[in-house]
């Protein structure tokens, strides 16, 4: 299977680490500067689970031969650049974005039921273009589909996934892949981004940790009327109980950089949802408003 990898940032970088480790074709589309970077000096990945290694994968600024699949790994805001660089329509597109509105770009640009439903749950940043620094343990890609014509070439991805020692789970429903991910994801970036403190704080703080809960609840309802039915908070507090205590998040992250927040693809997806279906999320309106003053930018 010939694998593209549409941004190689901490996501894509990693994936497309471990898939050239593994023997598996694949191919970086970044910019310039960075293609270049990579095609002369590798990739080189410092992970917890996979230990420092040097990777090879090829690397171009515009993906110009079909591919078999295209991991689309970039930021929501970047997303349509970052689509000028594909001049070849791939057989699957496998997307790892934070958020929800993706979904409907990437149907408009390609065959729409070619496009999966996808997400990842990791930490893992890139310092510097070519390097990739894994930060934490746990690793899982989940994927969906509802067109029967794509489900063969998604579980051949998913098997070079796997292959590669990436953890993979093929669900049913694309609602559930999305939610399962976005109600955790949304809380932890809230939060983390709005009192810029990492989760064991959050935990241990009586009204930073009702902030936590009170995100989840309202996300998991949200979900729930999109279509997730099996979004629930228990499950998502579970997951950010057995989270290290230096968990923090990439939107907290950026704004420590100086970079954009995803506030717009994160609880603006969350936001827009819960207004389609005439619901209130007022402890993420709250947070993303001290979110907003923290970073200087407008509220989505």
């Amino acid at each position: 299977m010939r694998i593209a990898i549409l941004g190689p940032g901490g996501v894509g970088g990693l994936l497309a680490g471990l898939l050239d480790r593994a023997g598996t074709p694949v191919v970086v589309v970044a910019r310039e500067s960075t293609a270049a970077t990579i095609s002369e000096h590798g990739l080189r990945v410092d992970s917890v689970s996979f230990g420092e290694f040097l990777a090879h994968p090829g690397a171009v600024s515009r993906l110009e031969e079909p591919v078999d699949a295209l991991i689309v790994a970039t930021k929501a805001s970047g997303l349509p650049a970052a689509l000028e660089r594909i001049a070849a329509a791939p057989k699957l597109v496998l997307p790892l974005l934070n958020g929800l509105d993706h979904m409907a770009v990437l149907r408009e640009r390609f065959e729409a039921g070619s496009v999966l439903a996808g997400t990842i749950r990791v930490e893992a940043d890139r310092p510097e273009p070519g390097v990739v620094v894994h930060t934490s343990p746990f690793l899982l890609v989940d994927m969906a589909c509802t067109d029967p014509s794509a489900r063969e070439g998604m579980q051949a991805l998913a098997g070079a996934l796997s292959d590669a020692g990436v953890p993979v789970r093929v669900l049913d429903s694309e609602a559930q892949v999305m939610w399962s991910k976005l109600v955790r994801l949304n809380a932890l970036a809230c939060t983390t981004s709005a009192y810029d403190k990492l989760l064991g704080e959050i935990r241990s703080t009586p009204e930073l940790r009702a902030d936590l809960v009170g995100a989840i609840e309202e996300g998991c309802a949200v979900g729930r009327a999109e279509g997730a039915e099996d979004v629930d908070p228990a499950t998502a507090i579970s997951e950010l109980e057995m989270a290290h205590d230096t968990l923090g998040s990439s939107m907290q992250r950026d704004i420590a950089a100086g970079r954009e927040p995803e506030l717009d693809a994160i609880p603006g997806s969350v936001l827009r949802a819960a207004a389609r279906h005439g619901l209130q999320c007022p402890t993420i309106e709250r947070l993303v408003g001290m979110i907003a003053a923290r970073a200087g930018v407008p509220v989505p």
